[in-house]
């Protein structure tokens, strides 16, 4: 199965990458900037909660089809990185969503339907390449998570969930995973921040090309770590609260962290 992902790695080449890209203005933000981007967030989703909520549904949906699908192939220990590596892509399933707070700022219309129209938005390929570049790094991390497991557990699959929550929380291998996954996960998710925390609304917003999106989004990471970093936590935290129970909870967070992500995206990347 390690070498299914690695598949997902040769395919990334296609994308094409522009080595020299332009960059655009960032400014300083701080946790107050966070703050207000969390509020702002929260009244788009109050704006339009039948739609929204719509939305929001699918990401709990999806949460819980690839945690059964683990389990129905003998994946046992894949369960937790597929759960946890979904916010991964969660900067590009939120698409929709960037697109309907940048209406409600406008003016304009915002029902459901219109979270559709990023599939004809100028931007489309671009978004489709970042989009894809996130897949690449969430398969990976997948790889990453099995081949973590291989190599403290060995080839044998577990039993049952009983047998392999006592294994993972009692031993000492159990608890090796535990640290060196949570240490690995934590490099995807610092890069995944990296590379995405305001490219895709930027791709939305401005005629820019994938490499300028990504390049501004380092930028404005480097220019902001600590609230960037605080950032991180608040997503982090949204998605764990978010789970439980059984992911139902992630039909409130992902809509809010989805429209916060586009005013903070307004915070940071000038005008």
């Amino acid at each position: 199965m390690a070498n299914k992902y690695a598949d997902f790695t040769k395919i990334a080449s296609v994308v094409p990458v522009d080595l020299h890209p332009a960059t655009l203005n960032v400014r300083k933000i701080d946790g107050t900037d966070i703050k207000d981007a969390l509020i702002k967030g929260f009244n788009d989703f109050w704006a339009k909660p039948s739609h929204l909520l719509f939305l929001g549904i699918i990401y709990p949906i999806a949460g819980i089809f690839l945690a059964r699908l683990a389990f129905g192939y003998d994946t046992l220990p894949l369960v937790f990185p597929i759960c946890a590596g979904f916010a991964l892509i969660g900067p590009f399933a939120a698409i929709g969503l960037y697109e309907i707070s940048r209406r409600l700022e406008l003016g304009l219309d915002a029902s459901w339907e219109h979270a559709l129209e990023v599939l004809r938005s100028p931007a489309k390929g671009a978004i489709l390449e970042l989009g894809f570049l996130l897949m690449v790094i969430y398969f990976a991390w997948l790889g990453a998570a099995l081949a973590l497991y291989r190599l403290t557990f060995g080839d044998a699959m577990p039993d049952t969930i009983t047998g392999f929550y006592q294994d993972v929380l009692t031993t000492p291998h159990g608890w090796a995973l535990i640290i060196l996954g949570n240490g690995i996960g934590f490099l995807f998710a610092v890069l995944v921040l990296m590379i995405s925390v305001v490219s895709f609304p930027l791709l939305l917003d401005r005629n820019v090309s994938a490499a300028t999106a990504v390049a501004t989004s380092i930028n404005a990471v480097r220019a902001n770590p600590a609230a960037m970093a605080l950032w991180g936590l608040v997503v982090a935290g949204g998605l764990v609260v978010g789970t439980l129970p059984v992911f139902v909870g992630l039909a409130l967070v992902m809509p809010i962290l989805g429209h916060a992500t586009w005013h903070l995206y307004r915070r940071v990347v000038e005008v």
